[in-house]
């Protein structure tokens, strides 16, 4: 889709709330919004984080008819599991402890109007009941309250979770699913967005050298290339980080391959083979490469072993004790690659002649100790932590508490 034939709406969308960039499925999912907006359809928003999910129920809501209620936005992933059914549903005084008055919820809150639940993937099953509810037949039930209440609302639902994995592992019911994913929008990740990367870096540069009144920075056509080329796992959020970087600490500079290369973490997401296996900067990503890793080493130690069977007496015999030191590839702790790659030692028994290596850990064994390690280096700060490994605080608590690592 060339930009002559965006829409006059697109346009004026996209100058409303800053959206920069060209690229044709970004404009195609600007189109998409500002079309499913009169339509009172509930909307699920997908894309990797840190691509601006957050824009597009803030375009539904801007064109549709609800644009003079209220628009309240949810992080579902940041409210406690223990409280979100307040939060959203509001409590009576005395239901629980600390209860000390009536309170609305934001439901009740947005009547009228459009709510914007992000990181919907992260509601408890028992939430995700209550929402189903309110979808089906506008109805909720205040904690501590048995009286039913309505509620005229929009939802508008984002991710970054695979919701088809989710609904198979059971961590996320298929028929609320389906109820909010009526329409859906998907927003594409920053390095297929081409040339936008470079409209972005140059945006950002200046409105910091203009906020800071400080001499703005220029590229070179090599530092665009390198821009250009860099997986950006996390996405328009990385690069504004970076940029930000780069204007504060060379303001005024001719900026060079060198200086960007500086700001850019050294990421196992530069590893071409296995990039894209999953969503990159995620941690199921990283999870997943490392078992590709292991799996392909292990595939290497069987077939030297066979080779080593198919050898003849003599080549080895006694006289090989003097070759039977450890052979050892060590994937060790690199708190700049991925967040922890596990020891694996492959090695010669002093008792024959033949290489043995240890059982290949497990999926939750790995990711035990990938936790464990990101808790130790970040001092026992779980909000870091989750932080380091892309993943919720409230999905890290789970995971410390299925794990026993208090």
């Amino acid at each position: 889709m060339e930009l002559q034939h965006i829409s006059d709406q697109a346009r004026e969308a996209k100058l409303r709330f800053g959206i920069v960039g060209n690229a044709p499925a970004l404009i195609a999912a600007v189109e998409r919004a500002i079309k499913v907006a009169p339509i009172d359809l509930s909307v699920l928003v997908t894309g990797e984080s840190g691509t601006g999910k957050e824009f597009f129920p803030k375009i539904i809501h801007q064109y549709s008819s609800r644009k003079h209620a209220k628009y309240i936005a949810v992080n579902c992933g940041a409210i406690p599991e223990g409280t979100i059914d307040s939060e959203l549903f509001g409590h009576e005084k005395g239901s629980f402890t600390g209860a000390v008055a009536t309170r609305k919820g934001y439901f009740e809150e947005a009547d009228g109007g459009t709510i914007f639940l992000d990181e919907v993937g992260e509601l408890p099953l028992t939430t995700q009941a209550r929402l189903l509810r309110v979808l089906e037949s506008g109805e909720f039930i205040k904690v501590g309250s048995s009286t039913v209440q309505k509620a005229n609302v929009r939802i508008v639902a984002a991710t970054n979770v695979d919701m088809t994995r989710a609904v198979a592992e059971g961590r996320f019911r298929e028929d609320l699913f389906y109820r909010l994913s009526t329409v859906t929008i998907t927003v594409p990740p920053l390095r297929n967005r081409g040339n936008d990367i470079i409209l972005l870096a140059r945006k950002f540069a200046s409105d910091f050298a203009e906020k800071y009144r400080m001499p703005p920075i220029s590229l070179t056509d090599e530092s665009k290339r390198l821009l250009s080329t860099y997986r950006w796992p996390g996405n328009v959020r990385e690069l504004k980080n970076v940029i930000d970087q780069v204007a504060l600490f060379d303001a005024g500079n001719t900026i060079n391959t060198d200086k960007i290369s500086a700001h850019l973490p050294e990421r196992i997401d530069y590893i071409p083979a296995v990039a894209g296996t999953t969503a990159p900067g995620s941690y199921e990503r990283e999870r997943d490469m490392l078992f590709s890793m292991i799996l392909s080493m292990q595939r290497e130690i069987d077939a030297l072993r066979q080779s080593i069977g198919n050898s003849t007496t003599g080549n080895i015999n006694s006289n090989s004790a003097s070759i039977r030191s450890a052979i050892s590839v060590d994937y060790s702790e690199d708190t700049t690659a991925s967040p922890d790659l596990t020891h694996s030692i492959v090695r010669f028994e002093p008792s024959n002649d033949h290489f043995t290596a240890p059982p290949t850990p497990t999926l939750e064994e790995t990711e035990k100790e990938t936790i464990r390690k990101a808790l130790i280096r970040n001092g026992g700060r779980r909000k870091a932590a989750a932080s380091e490994l892309n993943i919720s605080e409230r999905t890290l608590y789970r995971k410390i508490k299925e794990y026993g690592l208090d």
